[in-house]
């Protein structure tokens, strides 16, 4: 069935294991894996119930799957998260929070997800982002990237990085595109953008190496600012029907956070950047949901490859986003905050053998796919893997043996950083393991959080348990963290 094309948004996925029956690989073939990423897709999406961005190839995918409800990442910003997803190992173990290149400097001997398919005899390959890019300004560059992962890499370069001349800019913003309030809508083919170029390269590489296995991973840098996407995407979200959120209820939402939660955004808060209209916020809104439905429709490029290729059946697909993302909401904008809002981000799994078109609530970790993708092809991981396989979700969304909480740190300097848990039912943080704060929020009747009940004395029962399940993962060096 070919893709609808009329609302699409972003993607990762992990090529199907040949799973004939629930649970039992088939010993004479190795499956595939098809390895999706988007760059800072929230939640905020049709496959998720959100009524306005409309993602045809995502519910596609979900069908095919399963849909995690409550997934998480490690760190809210693209370097530490995707290295972190890409070895199975935490921030704190890797030491790695920030941007910088450091993961074989840091951690030589580790052995990362696609070094382990090319370790048992896969095709490794991937075209664009996967490990951290500076965006846009190393696109077209091999940039944070780890050669051992890969038999192969490449790194297209469309008008979005060609004609970043062409980008409109709101407020006084000084030095790259990478953290802005930016968007274009050229009168362009899709094969005109970087991204477009990601997906005809798997597609290729799908055609060529369909006798397998092969270990394939598009990464897609939308919806990333600056938000530039081919005009037809934009014209799927009239700009009339985009809202933000009441900026005096914004602020009334921030009174009872720790300062230390929302530092960097309070200077020039809303929006970031000073002079940024709400109309202006509004239009960049719009282009983010423009980029998520051009990142949707490159999706169902790939799973009709899949189909053309006949490939499905022996090709596990994951869907995933390195984090979530702030649009306005407590006047608020990007990531690197301990929210749920940028914790959580979409992720969906489609295995042969396995659950389709369901979903699960229980709380997961992105480090978990490491473990989860070994399992269901077969390989022997690492033992020093931090996660767990989700086989047993995969088998059973209701899965009563899942426990595990998700746990997301957040680092901005030796004086600045915090750890919060995600159970199925609260959201725990600490900023300096409880010195400069904490936050309470019940998801079960709250699910925006909007009300910290970290300091009601009716809830300190349940504040000291959170404490101490979250303590043991309070493993910043200690060079990385005040005295």
């Amino acid at each position: 069935m070919r893709a609808l094309y009329l609302s699409l948004p972003i993607l990762f996925f992990f090529g199907y294991a040949p799973l004939m029956t629930r649970g039992v690989k088939a010993e004479s073939v190795r499956p595939n894996v098809l390895f999706i990423a988007a760059d800072d897709m929230n939640c905020d999406l049709g496959v998720y119930g959100d009524p306005i961005v409309k993602t045809p190839n995502l519910e596609r995918l979900a069908k095919m799957g399963v849909r995690f409800d409550n997934a998480y990442c490690q760190q809210p910003l693209c370097g530490p998260s995707r290295a972190s997803l890409m070895t199975g190992l935490r921030p704190d173990t890797l030491d790695m929070h920030t941007l910088k290149h450091e993961l074989r400097q840091k951690n030589p001997d580790v052995v990362t997800l696609g070094e382990l398919f090319r370790k048992n005899g896969y095709f490794s390959a991937r075209a664009g982002k996967i490990y951290h890019y500076g965006n846009p300004g190393q696109i077209g560059t091999d940039a944070n990237d780890d050669p051992a992962t890969w038999d192969q890499r490449y790194n297209p370069a469309g008008i979005d990085k060609t004609q970043e001349d062409s980008i409109v800019r709101y407020g006084p913003q000084k030095g790259g595109l990478g953290i802005s309030m930016a968007w274009w809508d050229p009168i362009s083919k899709d094969e005109e953008h970087t991204d477009g170029m990601v997906a005809n390269r798997i597609i290729e590489l799908m055609k060529q190496k369909k006798d397998g296995p092969f270990f394939l991973a598009a990464g897609f840098f939308n919806p990333h600012c600056p938000y530039v996407a081919p005009k037809k995407y934009f014209d799927l979200y009239p700009l009339e029907k985009i809202t933000v959120p009441n900026l005096e209820e914004a602020r009334a939402d921030l009174k009872d956070v720790p300062p230390m939660a929302v530092q960097r955004d309070m200077k020039r808060w809303p929006y970031y950047f000073d002079g940024v209209t709400e109309d202006q916020a509004r239009k960049c809104k719009q282009a983010y949901y423009a980029c998520n439905s051009f990142v949707d429709a490159q999706i169902g490029r790939l799973l009709d490859a899949l189909e053309e290729n006949n490939l499905v059946e022996n090709t596990i697909v994951v869907f995933w986003s390195d984090h979530g993302y702030f649009l306005g909401e407590k006047g608020l904008w990007y990531k690197r905050k301990a929210f749920e809002r940028s914790a959580r981000m979409p992720l969906i799994i489609s295995a042969p053998g396995m659950e389709r078109g369901t979903q699960t609530r229980k709380p997961v970790e992105l480090l978990d796919l490491y473990p989860t993708l070994a399992d269901l092809c077969g390989l022997k991981a690492p033992a020093t893997l931090e996660g767990q396989s989700l086989k047993p979700l995969l088998l059973d969304p209701d899965s009563a043996t899942w426990k595990k909480p998700a746990v997301t740190q957040v680092w901005h300097h030796r004086n600045a950083w915090g750890y919060s848990l995600r159970n199925e039912r609260w959201r725990y943080t600490e900023w300096l393991q409880g010195r400069a704060g904490r936050e309470l929020y019940d998801h079960s009747t709250d699910p925006t959080e909007v009300h910290n009940l970290a300091d009601s004395e009716e809830h300190q029962e349940i504040v000291v348990q959170l404490s101490k399940e979250l303590s043991p993962f309070v493993t910043l060096k200690k060079y990385k963290r005040e005295n």
